[in-house]
């Protein structure tokens, strides 16, 4: 990853979530820069666990607001990034894990009452861009488009944003909230899209597509995710920013690019979806682009090349 030298003065930051997909590499790339990294995490089974030594962890869950604000006190960080957010809510409502996190306010308002009360610079909330904009009638979709979730993982990704945002104007707590596309590279959970595809193809078996695979996402490599999560630390302030690549690409073209580069013979296997889901989404990102140049590096092909060749050495 080329490294973004976006904190350049050692800070402590903080980062719940950081054992997961995004917090693995971005608690890496921060260590690499000279900070000191924290991370709170309840490592659940889809966490990674080989978390760099250097990296201070504490297994909590964030609901537990004593332990949460303990953490806070002793760390004392400039910065935090809250990546345990909404994602639970993408199970089945008879998931425990789903269950779980329905407080989702409740859960925001223990990290923001802690950063609060540590004199914490700034919060950096990830949000999902493509289910704030579902079923959206401008692609790519700009920030500014009015958020209209159709999903209760949307709703939720929206309310903790106005969260922040009140927080903001009742205490003064900087803040910057990113709105991710479709994140995909090597060590994603499996039950992703593009990791399921891989990994089926990988095997010589046929891959399962939901719907007829016409629908289109932004898919964002990690490497330039990460890119804009630090970059954003130091420059930015009190702004919601779209992070993707613009681009539009079918779950279709996914699985057709992935089996030219395996050079394999299988076919998907279409099944029914049981929830309506958006048909485009792709997430218009010329606002970070203007203020700080940043933009996406890496195209789908060499994208999947990297996590299909990763897949490929541990499976």
């Amino acid at each position: 990853m080329e490294t973004v030298k976006a904190i350049n003065k050692k800070k402590t930051i903080l980062v719940t979530g950081g054992a997961g997909f995004i917090g693995y590499y971005l608690t890496n790339e921060l260590l690499k820069l000279g900070n000191k990294v924290v991370v709170i995490d309840n490592f659940s089974s889809n966490a990674i666990k080989n978390i760099d030594p250097k990296i201070k962890t504490y297994k909590t869950d964030i609901n537990d607001a004593n332990k949460v604000r303990a953490i806070f006190k002793k760390e004392k960080p400039d910065i935090v990034y809250h990546l345990a957010g909404v994602i639970n809510l993408r199970h089945q409502i008879t998931n425990p894990l789903f269950v779980k996190a329905m407080d989702i306010l409740g859960r925001t308002k223990i990290i923001l009452d802690s950063c609060r009360a540590s004199n914490v610079k700034k919060i950096i909330f990830v949000s999902s861009g493509g289910a704030i904009y579902e079923n959206a009638k401008i692609i790519p979709t700009p920030h500014n488009y009015p958020a209209h979730p159709a999903s209760l993982y949307g709703l939720a990704n929206l309310m903790v944003e106005k969260y922040i945002e009140s927080y903001y104007k009742e205490y003064g707590l900087n803040y910057i909230i990113l709105r991710l596309s479709n994140v995909y590279g090597p060590r994603q959970w499996e039950s992703g899209i593009i990791p399921s595809i891989i990994l089926k193809v990988l095997k010589e078996k046929n891959p399962v597509i939901f719907g007829n695979g016409s629908q289109t996402r932004d898919f964002i490599y990690i490497d330039d995710a990460v890119e804009a999560l630090i970059l954003l630390a130091k420059r930015g302030k009190n702004e919601v920013y779209n992070v993707g690549t613009g681009k539009e690409i079918s779950l279709n073209e996914i699985f057709k690019i992935t089996k030219n580069i395996l050079c394999s013979k299988v076919i998907p296997v279409y099944k029914n979806l049981k929830t309506t889901e958006t048909k485009r989404s792709a997430l218009d990102a010329k606002k970070i682009k203007k203020e700080f140049g940043w933009h996406s590096k890496t195209d789908i092909k060499n994208g999947l090349k990297k996590t299909i060749e990763w897949y490929g050495h541990n499976r």
